[in-house]
C-alpha cells in the first residue's frame, strides 16, 4: 500500500541512477523521528533511566515525556529553543550524512508508518538523495525518540519503538542487498532477529557489515548476545564509544580503549573506539592509530557525533584511504554535527568540514549542497 507514498527522486537526489544499487545500505528495523530539545539538568533527574544513555520507553512514557519537556521549555527562566523534529536514529544519521556531505550513493532497508511522522521521515531522507525504495510503508505508527540535550551538549535518548512499524525478518529479500558494498547496523536486542537475518543475507551477497554498539545501557544489559554476534565472524567493522567499550570489557582482566580495540580486533577487520573530545583509537589487523579530535569546538549538541564519525570513516574505507585518514575524516565529520542542534548537518557545517579536509591535505568530496 505504500508505493504511492514514496516520493520520486528530486533534483536533490545525489545517488545518480535511483534504480542502481546503493554503495552503502542502512538497516532501519523501525524508522524513527527524533524530537530534540535543549533542557536544563533539572529535568534529567525526573525521567526514567540514567542520563547520557539511550534506552527504550513505552508509548505512554514517551507522551508524558514530550509533555513534560514542552512544559519545561515554556516555563524555564533560560531561553530554551522549541522542540526540533527530524528523521532520526543512529543509522539514519550515518546514511544521511554520507549522502548529503560525502556524495556517496546510499539507501535504507526497513519500515516506517503511514502517518505524519512517517511522511516527515520519507521527505527528510529523500531530500538528501537517500534511496528509500527499500523502505516498507505500513499502516502503523512510526517510531519516535525524545533527545534531551543538556547545557554541556550531552544527550539523553528515550526511543519508543515497541508499537512502531517494523520490518520482519521474513520480509527481507536478497534483491534488497544485491550489488551494494556495505550494510550499516546498530545493535539492539529488540531487533536482533531482523538484524541477524539482514546480516545473513548481506553476507550471502558479499556485503561488508558495520556494527555500532548503540549505548552503554544496551551493552551492559545484553552483553552476551552482543558477544555472540561478534563471535559469529560476520562483523567487519565495529564502532564503540568509550562508555560502550568499558561495558564490553566488563569482567575482563583488561580495561581502557586500547584494550577494547584489541578485543574487538579479534572479531573484526576494523575496530574503532571514539573518545569524544580526545579523538579516537582504531585498529586494522596489526595496525593501531590514535587521532585527536578535529576543531576543538565546544559541543552545542553531541547527538549524532558518533554516527557522523562512522559515516566519515566508512567514506574513507570506500575510497581506499589509510586507517589514519579514515579516522581523520571521521573526526572532521563528527566535529561538523556537534556545532548545532540535532543529528542533521547544516550546509554551513559541511563547509566547515571541507575546510578541515583542506587543512589536513585531504580531497574534498564533490557534492551538490
Amino acid at each position: 500500500m505504500g508505493a504511492e507514498f514514496l516520493p520520486k527522486p528530486s533534483e536533490n537526489d545525489l545517488s545518480g541512477d535511483y534504480q542502481a544499487a546503493p554503495v552503502i545500505l542502512g538497516l532501519l528495523p523501525a524508522a524513527l523521528v527524533d524530537h530534540i530539545a535543549t533542557v536544563d539538568l533539572s529535568i534529567l533527574s525526573r525521567i526514567p533511566g540514567e542520563p547520557g544513555g539511550s534506552f527504550p520507553v513505552a508509548a505512554e512514557e514517551l507522551k508524558d515525556l514530550l509533555k513534560e519537556v514542552n512544559t519545561h521549555i515554556s516555563s524555564s527562566p533560560n531561553d530554551l529553543s522549541p522542540v526540533k523534529t527530524i528523521a532520526g536514529g543512529s543509522v539514519t544519521n550515518t546514511i544521511r550524512g554520507l549522502a548529503a556531505g560525502f556524495g556517496i550513493s546510499c539507501g535504507v532497508i526497513g519500515a516506517c508508518g503511514d502517518d505524519e511522522q512517517g511522511a516527515l521521515f520519507l521527505k527528510n531522507m529523500s531530500f538528501y538523495g537517500v534511496n528509500i525504495s527499500r523502505l516498507r510503508v505500513k499502516d502503523e505508527h512510526t517510531g519516535q525518540c525524545v533527545c534531551l540535550v543538556d547545557p554541556l551538549g550531552n544527550r539523553t535518548m528515550r526511543p519508543c519503538i515497541a508499537t512502531a512499524a517494523k520490518i520482519q525478518a521474513g520480509e527481507l529479500k536478497r534483491e534488497d542487498f544485491k550489488g551494494s558494498k556495505w550494510l550499516v547496523v546498530r545493535y539492539s536486542i529488540y531487533n536482533i532477529e531482523v538484524i541477524n537475518a539482514a546480516i545473513q543475507i548481506a553476507k550471502q551477497e558479499g556485503l561488508l557489515i558495520s556494527l555500532d554498539l548503540a549505548s552503554f545501557e544496551m551493552v551492559r544489559k545484553f552483553r552476551t548476545p552482543l558477544l555472540e554476534l561478534l563471535e559469529s565472524g560476520n562483523i567487519d567493522l565495529c564502532f564503540a564509544n568509550e562508555d560502550e567499550a568499558a561495558e564490553l570489557l566488563s569482567g575482563e582482566q583488561v580495561a581502557g580503549p586500547e584494550a577494547a580495540v584489541d578485543v574487538l580486533g579479534k572479531y573484526c577487520q576494523w575496530a574503532v573506539v571514539t573518545l569524544g573530545p580526545h579523538g579516537c583509537i582504531a585498529r586494522h589487523k596489526k595496525e593501531v592509530v590514535k587521532v585527536p579530535a578535529i576543531g576543538q569546538t565546544k559541543a552545542i549538541d553531541a547527538t549524532g557525533a558518533g554516527d557522523l564519525f562512522a559515516g566519515g570513516f566508512l567514506y574513507g574505507l570506500v575510497k581506499g584511504m589509510s586507517l589514519e585518514e579514515c579516522c581523520v575524516i571521521g573526526s572532521c565529520s563528527g566535529g561538523s554535527v556537534i556545532r548545532s542542534l540535532g543529528g542533521e548537518v547544516s550546509p554551513e557545517n559541511w563547509q566547515w568540514m571541507y575546510k578541515q579536509f583542506k587543512t589536513k591535505g585531504l580531497p574534498v568530496p564533490i557534492v551538490s549542497l
